[in-house]
């Protein structure tokens, strides 16, 4: 398992930037066999974490939502792990996530919308809730505006 529990407990994210520079930090403590799942609202920022997430495992990009393809592996340009991030949005259940074949032993492994899925992929892993702070209503248009986020990380189960 990761070295993640110095960051166990929850926080406030200022803006999309600094939620990239929580996600490299992220991606810097994660190691093969690692599961991350995201949850939170459209917007909320999963994706921006992931691309952090990114970085610090210095993994190729782009990185996008894979919610049309449902996964798409990112290889270690440093020779680590690859990244596999995972929409799992459009799944039915836990067992079409298992139909992926993800190899999750050699793998980082990033699961949006994947609550619920994840104790088929791994005995523990690590969960990351995002929502915008209290009171905030998005319009759809403004769904990439800077607006604080509270992020919650715990490990399960």
């Amino acid at each position: 398992m990761s070295g993640l529990d110095p960051l166990i407990g929850e926080s406030e994210i200022a803006t999309p930037g600094d939620m990239e520079a929580l996600g490299e930090r992220i991606g810097g403590m994660l190691r093969p066999g690692d599961v991350v799942v995201l949850t939170g609202a459209l917007g909320a920022g999963k994706t921006t974490l992931t691309r952090g997430i990114a970085a610090g495992l210095g993994v190729r990009g782009p990185v996008q939502s894979p919610t049309f393809v449902i996964a798409r592996t990112h290889p270690s340009l440093v020779g680590g792990p690859p990244l596999v991030h995972v929409d799992a949005y459009r799944l039915g259940s836990a067992l079409e996530l298992d139909d992926l074949d993800i190899d999750t032993d050699r793998s980082v492994v990033i699961i949006e919308w994947g609550r619920g899925m994840a104790e088929h992929l791994a005995d523990v892993w690590w969960e990351v809730e995002l929502e915008r702070g209290s009171g905030v209503v998005v319009a759809d248009a403004e769904l990439d505006a800077d607006a604080p986020r509270r992020v919650v990380i715990t490990r399960r189960p």
